[in-house]
């Protein structure tokens, strides 16, 4: 069946806004020098900053950039977090502009653009919808990914570190293929905006500690003094001067809650020692014999 003029006529106006939506996203994508193999992308996030995905820095030194506008511009690694995938570098010089950032949460179903900058010849993009928005993730090093989006759209090698966007532009998150066995994810700008600006403010995420070895036991009915989980973490080990001991931690224990949340695994457990309560003198519900106890620890940094 032959297409209608119209048909033809609203075919190219979407085909002209998706390459538009492109071009206002360039100028904020910049190709990265990280490795020896194939370069990566990166998005500049504030004056003299590139936000990219921490696993294309494998060198700590001799980093470059190379910009939209033809210029190769050295690059000094500012912070990485390992556990979200996400790196920061300080470019003297670069003057450019961040991208804008979608007013509005991504939708399962909505059209968008997967754009990367992996070769000097230009940007890449290829075409797809959100096909599932999940979370919270559990990813390597205990930590927990409060929100991710997945697409359809073809990440090519080197598009780590750019831009997911929607059919106008605006970003809706950071490609990475680094989190979860090469899996293609974006972390969606809020996250991944906030997480740039706590490594250029003091180069690294605080991670909590407590400093205790565990194993998973379960929990005989007559010994759940009230809690209502089947499981919990037994403490075999509690390190010295560790703020576990200075809060009365002892080995034998079965930990079964933090700060009023559940633990049944060491997930449970790492996923609870985020950012925001470390520092924080928070309740710790432990089983010790047949009785419930609750400490008050003082939650530790990782060093």
């Amino acid at each position: 069946m032959e297409q209608t003029s119209t048909e033809v006529n609203l075919l190219r106006i979407l085909s002209n806004q998706l390459a538009d939506a492109v071009e206002r996203v360039v100028p904020a994508l910049v190709l990265v020098n990280g490795r020896q193999r194939q370069p990566a992308s990166g998005l500049v996030f504030a004056d003299n900053l590139v936000l990219t995905a921490n696993h294309v820095i494998e060198r700590e030194e001799d980093i470059s950039i190379e910009t939209h506008d033809k210029r190769t511009l050295a690059a000094q690694l500012v912070g990485r977090d390992p556990s979200s995938d996400l790196a920061v570098l300080r470019v003297a010089n670069l003057n450019l502009t961040p991208p804008e950032r979608s007013g509005e949460p991504a939708r399962v179903g909505q059209l968008i653009l997967a754009v990367g900058r992996s070769s000097s010849e230009g940007p890449m993009a290829s075409s797809g919808i959100v096909s599932a928005i999940g979370g919270p993730l559990r990813i390597g090093r205990g930590t927990v990914l409060e929100s991710y989006i997945r697409t359809d759209a073809t990440p090519y090698p080197g598009f780590s570190g750019g831009p997911l966007i929607d059919t106008q532009g605006a970003m809706l998150g950071m490609l990475t293929t680094g989190l979860i066995n090469g899996l293609a994810l974006a972390i969606p700008a809020s996250i991944a905006w906030n997480v740039a600006e706590t490594l250029a403010q003091q180069g690294h995420v605080k991670r909590g500690y407590l400093g205790i070895s565990s194993q998973i036991v379960q929990i005989p009915p007559f010994q759940r003094a009230g809690h209502a989980q089947e499981h919990g973490l037994l403490i075999v080990k509690v390190d010295d001067n560790s703020p576990a001991q200075k809060g009365g931690v002892l080995m034998g224990d079965i930990l079964v809650c933090i700060d009023g949340h559940a633990v049944s695994d060491s997930e449970d457990l790492h996923a609870l020692l985020g950012s925001d309560r470390v520092g924080k003198t928070v309740p710790v519900d432990v089983i010790r014999g047949n009785q419930s106890i609750t400490l008050q620890v003082t939650i530790g940094q990782h060093s």
